[in-house]
């Protein structure tokens, strides 16, 4: 059984601060071990620039930063299951290649989704623009 995680019998806002700082941690160790993260970030800033660019209304950014959200989640998620893939099978196992394969699918389609849901946002207002 592992030992019990620091912040173990603090109070409730500790803990709860503890909790987020074990958030931000798995992302800087994600941005920094992951360049599928550093890619998604490039394509948030351009998209945000192009969407302040645009006028967007808040509709729109509400789902522009769901669908930021459910790209990069899925990407940690991802990332998380392969670390711990490869934990449980340090050598080459074809269920271990099918887990992590299934994983990259699932990152893959939220990031057709979100380049489907970007073409329909951003697409009109910028054709408009152009025009």
């Amino acid at each position: 059984m592992a030992p019990p995680r620091e912040g173990c019998g603090l109070s409730e806002s500790r803990r709860l601060i503890a909790r987020v700082g074990y958030a931000l941690r798995g992302w800087v160790e994600a941005w920094k071990c992951q360049p599928n993260v550093r890619i998604q970030a490039a394509f948030v800033v351009a998209v945000t620039a192009l969407g302040l660019y645009l006028g967007l209304s808040a509709e729109q950014w509400a789902i522009i930063v769901l669908t930021y959200g459910l790209v990069v989640a899925t990407e940690l998620l991802n990332s998380a299951l392969e670390a711990l893939t490869d934990l449980a099978s340090p050598t080459f196992h074809p269920l271990a290649r099918r887990a992590k394969d299934i994983a990259a699918g699932a990152v893959l389609l939220t990031a057709v989704a979100a380049l489907i849901v970007g073409l329909l946002i951003l697409g009109p207002p910028l054709l408009a623009r152009l025009r």
